[in-house]
């Protein structure tokens, strides 16, 4: 029972919380509100086309899924590897990753157009698929987060928490392979047609759900004046700037693996040089310099890197070089033609052999951040009534391990 009383619910008597919750379901009902209008009147209304048929909404849910598997990072650090420091924080990161998958997945179904027809995805399998696959690897993660959380939470059961711990981090990896493997196994598009895809956002998640799960820690030590170990936030902030380095590595060998292949050079030198179209510009502005190099930079400089707003700051950046990174993968990706026959320009009344044009609108932004509105507001509720959070920080580690 002193293991369970160390835990306690946030207590949010005052106007604050109120305020945030309601901000909260605003952003939630404008979400829905422009996903009503988009099956109501159709995709027309959005930025997407024949061309380019994943727009913002699924850069947002690519994200939140991405980062969901990352989140789970100190849980996995608790029960896998042994470290006992994170173990007080272990159900706020298993929350928090259910809570971005679920705003993940959200945005997805409300961007069917057709919502109902989930109904079918579900019920009639095309194992071939990899979004097929990606059905059982998403339901089947909330059910195992759940059920750790529940067992941390559960004093009988807990001893189950740590095998439970096993196999959701065996889990996340697989469903991180399997997200990545949706662009991996496009070989008709020459920006996805990579087996690196895979590992690549492993990497990926292990970055922006770090960031995520830093800037929820922060937040709720600020809210709660609870002061967070300063081991930890040091131990995260060396984590999170070596998962950007490893980001880095990924992207660097994608691109220099298509300049190798032929057929890949044309959409490194549209990503990565290409003035006329805006996704080199994103690319190095946004993912490297913005995304990349500055919260190295802060999270790296000694005087700087002590600072709790500094370290805020630099998960913020990742969070929104992470969003970049994806634009730049998802629609520069389709905005590049299709090789319909290599060696040869073709040209259609079909805009076969141009570039898409895509400019994401209202809707599509108001349901992505609807998405993120319904993750923050999943956390608000749950640490308000479920024993989440710790009541006093973590003690001081006494290992000398570098996590």
């Amino acid at each position: 029972m002193k293991h369970a009383s160390a835990f306690a619910q946030i207590e949010a008597r005052g106007p604050g919380y109120a305020a945030l919750v309601s901000i909260l379901t605003v952003v939630l009902l404008a979400g829905l509100w422009a996903a009503h209008n988009m099956e109501s009147q159709g995709h027309h209304i959005t930025g997407m086309n024949n061309q380019v048929v994943w727009g913002i909404p699924h850069v947002f849910a690519v994200f939140l899924i991405v980062a969901a598997s990352g989140a789970l990072n100190v849980a996995s650090l608790s029960s896998v590897f042994g470290r006992t420091i994170y173990r007080p924080l272990a159900r706020l990161s298993a929350l928090l990753a259910i809570a971005l998958l679920l705003g993940g997945l959200a945005v997805l179904v409300l961007d069917l157009g057709r919502p109902d027809r989930l109904i079918v995805a579900m019920t009639y399998y095309n194992l071939k698929s990899i979004f097929a696959w990606n059905i059982f690897l998403y339901t089947g993660f909330i059910v195992i987060a759940g059920v750790y959380v529940w067992f941390m939470m559960e004093q009988r059961f807990q001893p189950l928490s740590k095998p439970v711990g096993f196999l959701a981090f065996a889990w996340r990896l697989t469903l991180t392979s399997g997200t990545g493997s949706i662009f991996g196994f496009l070989v008709a598009r020459q920006a996805y047609d990579a087996a690196v895809m895979a590992p690549m956002f492993v990497a990926m998640s292990f970055a922006f759900g770090t960031a995520v799960f830093l800037i929820t820690l922060l937040t709720v030590s600020c809210v709660t004046t609870r002061p967070v170990d300063k081991a930890v936030l040091d131990r995260q902030s060396r984590l999170l700037s070596i998962f950007v380095v490893a980001v880095l590595y990924f992207v660097v060998m994608f691109h220099v693996t298509n300049l190798y292949a032929a057929e890949h050079r044309d959409i490194v030198r549209f990503l990565l040089f290409d003035g006329d179209h805006p996704y080199a510009k994103l690319f190095w502005i946004g993912q490297i310099a913005l995304g990349s190099a500055l919260p190295l930079a802060l999270l790296w400089t000694p005087r700087l890197s002590r600072s709790s707003i500094v370290r805020f700051v630099a998960a913020c950046l990742i969070v929104l070089g992470g969003l970049v990174q994806l634009y730049v993968i998802i629609i520069g990706g389709q905005a590049h033609p299709l090789v319909l026959f290599p060696g040869y320009e073709v040209s259609s009344p079909f805009f076969d052999g141009e570039v898409g044009q895509y400019a994401g609108t209202v809707n599509e932004y108001l349901l992505g951040i609807g998405g993120v509105g319904l993750t923050v507001l999943v956390v608000a509720l749950s640490v308000r009534v479920l024993p989440i959070v710790p009541k006093k920080p973590p003690a001081a580690p006494t290992d000398h391990a570098v996590t």
